[in-house]
């Protein structure tokens, strides 16, 4: 099967790839100052890094609102499959999420110590927590998950928790920690900018050595997410863009760049899921051991009218949530500064 023919379907998974990517991209960084957090030693550097993202944190998770939705309208029977099979671990997640964006809220409202101490315990906890268990769900989809004949997850939740899952999820807070620290950088000045630098160099380092790790495995445990690359060689230059993406992260470090090193950042996080899908496609859901059973993006979606509607609807939708993210960027855009309104 190829995107040679972008029917409904294909045109839907794109659609729906390209969300959850800007999810990645965009709330990736405030994971992963989160989950930063706590090498900070003073309050004041905390409220810092709390700031850096405080504008634009909420908005970043409509992305991942918008492609639970898009997922929901275009292939139900995966969001059926998917939120009922994974119910302990999107509880989890969701735990998680509303944990962090608590602490955020709730951090700075009492000046004890303590009080303090707890929220940021609670907003590094839940940010890497987010983090894993998001490469959990995404190394589960890429390795497989027993379905049965309806398409409905046979397994438990112990089962989502095998080796290569879990390696998934870890490189996941390296790359979130790494986009963070990126990010940071660029939003902050003084001591604590100074000392990011420091951050991202050892960030960068755990990044590149679980990404190898993660690869190696991949090609030898789960090589069929290689299979189309194999295939179609031209499809190795987005593998190509990606390498190069992640090795020019330090070198614009290095010559204080940090604007194109978040830009270089974002194009690695972009090429890593435009491999996973491609590498999926058709599946959305991968059967194993039996992979007649699989949901496809064929098998398990919508009918063509809903879908046409849906289109039309996500071609007004999208644009909107695009240009408020850009606005909102915009109007908070440059270094953090500190006041009576802040968190």
């Amino acid at each position: 099967m190829s995107f040679g023919n972008l029917d409904l379907h294909t045109t839907w998974f794109i659609l729906i790839g390209v969300l959850f990517t800007g999810y990645a991209m965009l709330d990736g960084f405030d994971l992963g100052v989160g989950a930063l957090h706590l090498f900070t030693k003073d309050d004041l550097e905390r409220r810092t890094m709390l700031n850096a993202i405080g504008p634009v944190w909420d908005g970043n998770e409509v992305w991942l609102v918008t492609g639970g939705g898009a997922l929901f309208a275009a292939f139900p029977n995966v969001y059926a499959t998917v939120f009922s099979g994974f119910y302990l671990a999107f509880v989890l997640l969701l735990v998680a999420l509303i944990f962090r964006a608590v602490a955020i809220e709730f951090r700075s409202k009492q000046p004890m110590g303590w009080w303090r101490q707890m929220w940021d315990v609670g907003f590094a906890t839940g940010s890497i927590l987010s983090s894993l268990l998001i490469g959990v769900a995404v190394g589960n989809i890429a390795w497989g998950v027993p379905l049965d004949a309806r398409g409905e997850y046979a397994g438990t939740f112990l089962d989502l928790l095998r080796p290569y899952p879990l390696l998934l999820g870890v490189t996941t807070v390296a790359l979130f920690m790494m986009h963070g620290a990126i990010y940071a950088l660029m939003k902050t000045e003084g001591a604590l900018h100074d000392k990011l630098r420091g951050w991202v160099t050892n960030a960068i380092i755990f990044f590149i050595i679980t990404y190898a790790v993660t690869t190696m495995a991949t090609l030898l445990y789960v090589p069929h997410m290689a299979a189309r690359v194999r295939d179609n060689p031209w499809l190795f230059s987005i593998a190509l863009v990606n390498m190069l993406a992640i090795a020019n992260i330090p070198r614009e470090i290095h010559h204080g760049r940090d604007g194109r090193a978040f830009i270089s950042s974002c194009l690695a996080m972009a090429a890593l899921m435009g491999l996973f899908g491609l590498e999926m496609f058709p599946n959305l859901v991968l059967s194993n051991p039996e992979p007649a059973n699989s949901l496809t993006v064929y098998n398990a979606a919508s009918s063509q009218k809903t879908l046409g509607i849906m289109l039309t609807i996500a071609l007004i939708g999208v644009p909107i949530v695009l240009a408020y993210t850009v606005s909102i960027y915009w109007i908070f855009r440059g270094k953090v500064k500190l006041d009576r309104m802040s968190y």
